[in-house]
């Protein structure tokens, strides 16, 4: 296939922030370049855009092909255009940000990406490229919106308890929240099933075990529910 263009044009990349919760910390997951240029340094998963493929396929092909992950809540965050953001030649980055279940995943780098590693959002090392930048607009998406839209349970496991769905909000939120009014609220939305399970394996006295009714979620919506935490 042949191309014939009047002008010049930037090449089409795109750029891949990986967030986990781990213990109580909200993790992103980094590379360590395995090319020129940044050889060794870190960064975001990510690469050019093929011909034949859109940039929804280009993000998922790269977090498959540099951190072994498939199939995990995947959305277009924002287009980064500076004309400074890669040395090698004018590059637009179409940035996504995805949201993983840790103990569904086991994280392995392949192809150009010589290692790929949890790191704490407080403890990130320096990154290459404008890589920063979309890091921090990626959590500044994230943080707004778990308020609107029930994406948080993506990061945590299939079934989990009440204190486990508040901490991950305090987590991502940054800020403490009053146990008893977020209980109250959100078995009042009627979004969360109770498994008739209780937690096994802790210390302390077990708790129930719930899960998101993703199913009647969607039903609500269509009637006019707005998720609100």
């Amino acid at each position: 296939m042949s191309f014939q263009y009047e002008f010049p044009r930037p090449a089409l990349a795109v750029d891949c922030v990986i967030f986990g919760l781990d213990e109580g910390d909200l993790k992103v997951m980094l590379i360590r370049r395995d090319l020129p240029p940044f050889e060794g340094r870190w960064a975001l998963p990510g690469g050019f855009v093929r011909m034949d493929e859109t940039t929804d396929e280009a993000a998922r092909r790269e977090l498959r092909e540099e951190t072994g992950l498939d199939h995990v809540f995947l959305e277009q965050l924002y287009t980064f255009s500076d004309l400074q953001r890669d040395p090698r030649e004018r590059v637009v980055s179409v940035a996504y940000y995805a949201l993983v279940r840790l103990t569904n995943f086991k994280v392995h780098a392949t192809t150009d990406a010589a290692e790929a590693v949890w790191f704490k959002m407080c403890e990130t090392p320096p990154l290459c490229f404008d890589h920063p930048l979309i890091v921090e607009t990626a959590y500044d998406r994230l943080k707004a919106k778990v308020c609107y839209q029930p994406i948080g349970f993506e990061l945590l496991p299939k079934n989990f308890t009440l204190t486990q769905l508040q901490k991950m909000y305090e987590t991502v939120l940054a800020r403490p929240i009053d146990k008893r009014n977020f209980r109250k609220k959100i078995l009042s939305m009627g979004i969360l099933q109770e498994t008739g399970e209780m937690q096994s394996g802790v210390a302390h006295r077990a708790a129930r075990l719930y899960r998101f009714n993703e199913k009647k979620y969607h039903t609500m919506v269509k009637k006019g529910f707005h998720f609100e935490i």
